[in-house]
């Protein structure tokens, strides 16, 4: 069969020892229908490729069409990518929300960094949070059809005039009833709250805990993270960032919240993440208060995960010292350094301090980066651009490896936010520059020249 028309989904790799890899299946390759039925985006895909008897229709680069017969495993995959990881056009915002960080992004950097998405798609898909506004009944449909879960939703507040005022959107709080329809279904949910100073804080978070409470346990969790202000807010809505005794007052309410819920769910629900209790001048809580770290990437528990993995790796390096299996390597680099950014450094410097104390041959110097580039305020790592840590590391002493968290840069590629590549920080700073992964296993393993 010949057709010129070009229809479909673009394949751009198969994977090795695969199904899609068996039966030929290139890239270049275009899929055209699962079942005689026409695949729209990735929720259509998922939902096809999950039986255990498929037929795929495949359309060849010189148009011939093949018609394959799969018997699989039930939720087997098919080992293909496609050039479009959504199979469709993203979806982009429509809000206009006072706390947005894009909004707070100067000039003249990358355009994808400015593409604010609103997709359920990749929610489903990648962990990202959506409003809902941009989330129409057929996609409800959809998803309560396929079951398709968790979808992680951005709540702000469940008041329904404040919410449309904080999204600037007079559709946002009509848009909380679609939650309903995903409770109703059981799809599994997931939820954030943008805390902003006198804004959705106090009365107002204690209001949208208690009707957010309503959704368990469909709903597993809900975080509560600070507002990030950048330097570049002129003429954006005025808003103050959170101080000491605001952080406290912020964290007696969670925790009063926790003892209740848990008392009768057997969860603690909603969590503060990491920067209030930093803020706070408190201690972490421990490892069963995080439910599982069911939010690790909205920087909830993401540091107690990283001192617990890094207290198991060095029990086992200490095992290893006491009984005399432990050796540093020949070629092993005994000075090296490390930058990350001031959320985070207290806690590096004294993982690194208990490096030293175990292997006194080793010396490491740890440097907290100053964001500059968004401002002083912004004190996560994975906001930290190439341009500070060069000029802020430039004749300091740095031994023969720089370690970075693995969060500093774009995805599956060695750039930082502001397009510096990793191969420039190196010739800046004449030195090797190594990628640390987030456990403390990673940590421990790089210091070592072991990673």
């Amino acid at each position: 069969m010949k057709n010129k028309k070009q229809k479909g989904h673009l394949i751009r790799k198969v994977l090795e020892k695969s199904i899609a890899k068996e039966l030929e299946i290139e890239p270049g390759d275009r899929l055209l229908a699962i079942n005689n039925e026409e695949i729209d985006d990735i929720f259509d895909y998922q939902y096809y490729v999950e039986n255990e008897y498929i037929e795929i229709l495949i359309e060849k680069p010189d148009g011939e069409q093949w018609l394959l017969e799969v018997d699989k495993d039930e939720d087997e995959d098919l080992g293909i990518v496609f050039e479009n990881g959504l199979m469709d056009d993203y979806r982009s915002c429509h809000n206009k929300c006072i706390f947005c960080f894009i909004d707070q992004m100067p000039e003249g950097m990358r355009d994808t960094l400015y593409f604010k998405d609103d997709d359920s798609r990749l929610s489903f898909l990648q962990g990202n949070y959506v409003t809902l506004t941009n989330m129409s009944e057929h996609d409800i449909d959809r998803i309560i059809k396929y079951h398709l879960s968790p979808i992680n939703i951005s709540f702000q507040t469940m008041n329904p005039q404040l919410r449309c005022m904080m999204l600037n959107n007079r559709f946002a709080g009509e848009a909380l009833k679609k939650v309903d329809r995903l409770y109703e279904a059981g799809i599994t949910m997931n939820g954030q709250i943008v805390l902003c100073k006198g804004v959705n804080d106090g009365k107002e978070l204690e209001f949208s805990i208690r009707k957010l409470m309503e959704y368990l346990p469909v709903l597993e969790s809900v975080s509560v993270v600070p507002v990030g202000l950048s330097r570049y807010r002129e003429g954006l809505y005025p808003l103050e960032p959170f101080n000491r005794e605001d952080a406290s007052e912020v964290l007696n309410l969670i925790h009063g919240f926790q003892k209740e819920i848990y008392e009768k769910y057997g969860t603690h629900f909603v969590h503060a993440s990491d920067e209030w209790y930093i803020l706070a001048q408190r201690e972490l809580p421990d490892e069963e208060n995080y439910d599982g770290y069911l939010q690790l990437e909205n920087g909830v528990g993401m540091i107690r995960l990283l001192l617990d993995e890094f207290q198991e790796a060095v029990s086992i390096l200490q095992e290893q010292i006491k009984k005399g299996e432990f050796r540093l390597k020949e070629k092993q680099n005994l000075e090296i350094s490390m930058a990350t950014g001031k959320l985070a450094y207290p806690y590096i410097l004294k993982m690194s301090e208990e490096i030293m104390a175990l292997i006194p041959e080793i010396t490491i110097h740890v440097y907290e980066i100053i964001n500059h580039f968004f401002g002083e305020m912004i004190t996560v790592s994975g906001l930290l651009t190439g341009q500070d840590i060069i000029d802020q590391l430039t004749g300091k002493p740095l031994g023969t490896r720089l370690l970075l968290p693995q969060n500093m840069l774009r995805s599956g590629e060695e750039v930082f936010l502001d397009d510096v590549t990793l191969q420039d920080m190196e010739k800046a700073l004449q030195v090797k520059t190594d990628i640390v992964k987030s456990s403390g296993y990673d940590f421990v393993n790089a210091i070592l020249g072991e990673a």
